[in-house]
């Protein structure tokens, strides 16, 4: 039973890639993922924000209070705790040095000179390939849609531009025709497009007046949501698909495979159970593939995809429809 696929003209041994996340901050954590069977590394992304602000700060405390006597030293604003990119670089060097699976790199750039210029450094410290973290918040009244999406198809084309290793485009669902954009994504060169990105949930201290961020982890609920995206783009687009947020069962591979993915991205299962949860899952996958008399997981790949199955409406209307009946 062949597990092998391809994904951004990489040849890996099955679709079980590490997700963005806090399991490639530590090198010991990395070569454990490796050692484990995992087919690439996704690092966590890096954020311009965190860069930018970062040098605001060094700039208040160096320039703005540098004639300040020692009394005064407290009121120095406090340094960011995020990395800059000196240390994310200098991490994706130590990364790639410690495991022989492609590495690849992750970047959310705020402005146009951002996004290429970092994009280029990453390539320069050795990242194997470049997962691009497309978001846009949308809260803007003045900036339409069709403009948030030329901004970010631009951005695609300068970073292909200036690169040349493979570059994915992660994407969120929140897109009023989320297809349509996926095509010119494709269009403007993108290698791979992953499905989809994990918000951060917000919620309001009423005592305090803060808003107050949090993360949990996922649940195999939320594969759904990337299952019907996965199952619109398959055959549609020439980028490989992946999906990544929901996955933590064997069945959860399947099911991406079915819909088009070529991997699938895991984080918050290997959170749960640890490393050998990759061997856990590859052993699961041949036994599923021999109880169903599959030969590969390529000999599945996109068999319920929108392209494939006889009424695709099962994915969209008649959904919505059942749901008053």
């Amino acid at each position: 039973m062949s597990l092998e696929v391809t994904y951004l003209g990489f040849h890996l041994p099955h679709p079980l890639v590490v997700g963005g996340g806090p399991l490639t901050d530590d090198l010991d954590m990395v070569k454990r993922l490796e050692d484990e069977g995992a087919a690439a590394l996704v690092m966590r992304p890096l954020y311009e924000e965190q860069i930018i602000n970062e040098q605001m700060a060094e700039f208040f405390l160096d320039e703005s209070y540098g004639e300040s006597s020692a009394e005064a030293s407290s009121y120095a604003p406090d340094s960011e705790v995020a990395a800059g990119h000196d240390e994310y670089l200098e991490h994706l060097r130590r990364v790639k040095a410690t495991v022989g699976i492609p590495v690849i790199a992750s970047l959310n750039g705020s402005t146009a000179g951002g996004w290429t210029s970092y994009a280029r450094l990453m390539e320069q410290a050795g990242a194997d390939a470049l997962e691009l973290d497309l978001y846009h918040a949308a809260s803007d009244p003045t900036t339409s849609s069709a403009d948030v999406e030329r901004n970010m198809i631009q951005i695609v084309t300068d970073v292909k531009r200036e690169l040349s290793i493979p570059v994915a485009v992660k994407l969120s669902p929140l897109f009023t025709a989320f297809a349509h954009f996926a095509h010119q994504l494709d269009a403007a060169g993108a290698d791979a497009l992953v499905l989809f990105t994990r918000f951060y949930k917000a919620d309001i201290d009423t005592l305090e007046l803060e808003v107050v961020r949090s993360l949990e982890l996922s649940t195999s609920a939320e594969l759904a949501l990337r299952l019907r995206g996965t199952a619109a783009l398959a055959g549609r687009v020439k980028a490989d698909l992946a999906v990544t947020g929901g996955v933590h069962s064997a069945q959860d591979v399947i099911k991406a495979t079915m819909t088009g993915a070529r991997v699938t991205q895991l984080v918050s299962a290997l959170i749960n159970n640890g490393p050998g949860h990759l061997r856990v899952l590859c052993a699961d996958l041949k036994a599923w593939l021999a109880e169903n008399e599959w030969n590969s997981l390529n000999e599945m790949r996109g068999n319920m995809s929108f392209d494939k199955i006889p009424n695709p409406a099962e994915y969209e209307r008649a959904n919505f429809r059942m749901m008053f009946q």
